[in-house]
């Protein structure tokens, strides 16, 4: 069972999933200290001095703090823009395949679509040159 347990996680997409899990929590930490320790209160300050952590409502006996709120949406967004442009740049780093050969050509007698080993057009019955 343990040598089961090791070919499992010695597989390479344990491994890779493991470590963009590990970057991911850190990328995590980072955006959440850019949001909420440079641009919250930047915009707070554009705001006439508001603190987004501290303003709730109350309702009944809960409190409900929408300003925490919407330091999340700020930071899912910038983790959402991120990861677009890392997926962009990667698929713009990839080749593209090689264009597939060709499986027809034009009849040079009727102009009609037939199969590039065709020797007789099936239309004009005019005979091709290979």
């Amino acid at each position: 069972m343990f040598k089961e347990f090791k070919e499992f996680v010695m597989r390479g997409n344990v491994l890779d999933l493991a470590v963009g899990v590990i970057i991911g929590g850190a990328f995590g930490k980072i955006v959440g200290s850019l949001v909420n320790d440079i641009l919250m209160p930047l915009i707070g300050l554009l705001m006439g001095g508001i603190n987004f952590g501290e303003l709730s409502v109350t309702v009944g006996a809960a409190q409900i703090k929408w300003g925490l709120f919407v330091q999340s949406i700020i930071d899912f967004l910038i983790i959402a823009f991120v990861i677009f442009l890392i997926v962009k740049s990667a698929n713009r780093m990839k080749k593209a395949p090689p264009p597939a050969d060709p499986t027809t050509k034009d009849c040079p007698h009727c102009f009609s679509v037939i199969s590039i080993k065709a020797a007789r057009c099936p239309n004009c019955t005019s005979e091709l040159t290979i």
